[in-house]
């Protein structure tokens, strides 16, 4: 058990990990400065804070679809440095963007290069995690983006009460050029197939753009995600609406911390006993979690609540993304993780709009209701689709 083919933390996968934790400390800072500039020193409203969000994810998910094919046509290696150099280009724009229609154009033109470089780390990263301790590997993975949701909004907000957007933006432009340095030193390797095959094809088809055997689990990602947009886009005014704004900030953080403090482990027994022992109680934990928040009248309920969704969105998320590469073959790990973010960012726009809309009807415990049941139905969706083939 002690060979280097048991070895997960080596050199390389420390990089990876690196480079995705500047890259989403980054990401996550910028997002939650951004609408403070536009509306502060850009002389913006709310809804071109809103527009600057959504063009990003527009071109994010428009493009997210083609990075397999990307990555199957330039290799592993070339398409990372390449998108890595597009999104330092655009991070640096931001300190030249003085005006809202450049900093629109910005934010769409990132977004392509984020979604690009987001997929290729995936397979990057795959090729340095043993395969007897993928569950594991890829927990710790993720959990690199739960550090970036913790620690990006906290420099980025901690630092604007002295500082204006452009010194802070200095500040985020060296640690996510800090990353960029580490991508050069990954020692990325071609699968042969790419190497072998990619000048043969002469059309384009549907496996250009879609991994077919990863689409149950693809579809399993959309339906948590949507569920999780609950929480990422309405969890403050839903806050504000009990009298509790001042603590919305601390249930990111009780969330994030409770999202990161079980990885290891499920992550240990996902690869041990198999990803339904970590699925089923985490898609209830879940589940609950959503039920507890449309309850709930008190700070206390506020908090448990944020823990028990933290804990189950944070097990279940990196668990279903290990089952999606797994189930794909080596050379087509890129496309895998396309198709399964292509429908994760769905889930998320789709549950926005949606659950924006019945909270706007009706109320916000009956949009939490909903997507408490629509948790505990993935279920069955899993133990039907996915676990039956598995097994």
């Amino acid at each position: 058990m002690n060979d280097n083919t048991s070895l997960l933390w080596t050199k390389s996968f420390v990089l990876c990990l690196s480079n995705n934790l500047f890259l989403f400390i980054f990401y996550f800072a910028q997002t939650t400065i951004l609408p403070i500039y536009i509306l502060k020193e850009l002389g913006g409203n709310l809804t071109q804070a809103g527009l600057a969000m959504t063009l990003f994810m527009v071109s994010a998910i428009a493009v997210r679809p083609f990075s397999g094919l990307i990555i199957e046509r330039f290799g592993i290696r070339k398409t990372l440095i390449v998108s890595e150099i597009f999104f330092n280009i655009f991070s640096l724009a931001y300190l030249f963007a003085d005006q809202l229609t450049i900093l629109f154009i910005i934010r769409f033109l990132h977004g392509i290069w984020f979604s690009i470089l987001t997929t290729v780390c995936v397979p990057v990263v795959n090729q340095f995690i043993p395969e007897q301790r993928k569950g594991e590997g890829m927990g710790y993975f993720v959990m690199s983006v739960n550090l970036g949701i913790v620690l990006g909004p906290f420099i980025g907000l901690s630092l604007m009460e002295y500082w204006s957007y452009f010194q802070v933006s200095i500040l985020l432009v060296a640690l996510v050029f800090i990353g960029f340095t580490f991508c050069f030193l990954i020692p990325v390797k071609e699968p042969e197939k790419i190497i072998e095959n990619s000048n043969k094809k002469t059309s384009l088809e549907l496996t250009d753009f879609v991994e077919k055997t990863v689409l149950p689990v693809a579809v399993l990602a959309m339906l948590i995600s949507f569920s999780y947009a609950s929480i990422m886009s309405f969890i403050a005014p839903f806050a504000a609406s009990k009298g509790l704004m001042a603590y919305a900030g601390l249930f990111f953080v009780v969330f994030a911390i409770s999202m990161m403090s079980l990885r290891p482990i499920t992550g240990k027994i996902y690869d041990r006993k198999g990803p339904q022992y970590v699925i089923y109680p985490a898609l209830v934990a879940f589940s609950l979690g959503l039920f507890l928040l449309s309850q709930i009248q008190s700070l206390w309920g506020f908090m448990l609540a944020a823990v028990m969704i933290g804990v189950g969105f944070g097990s279940v998320q990196p668990c279903i993304q290990t089952l999606a590469i797994q189930r794909a073959p080596k050379h087509r790990i890129g496309y895998a993780t396309s198709t399964f973010y292509t429908f994760y960012d769905l889930g998320i726009a789709i549950g926005s709009l949606l659950i924006g809309a019945i909270i706007a009807a009706y109320s916000y415990q009956l949009a939490f209701i909903l997507c408490g049941l629509l948790t505990l139905s993935s279920i069955v969706y899993f133990k039907l689709l996915i676990q039956r083939k598995t097994d």
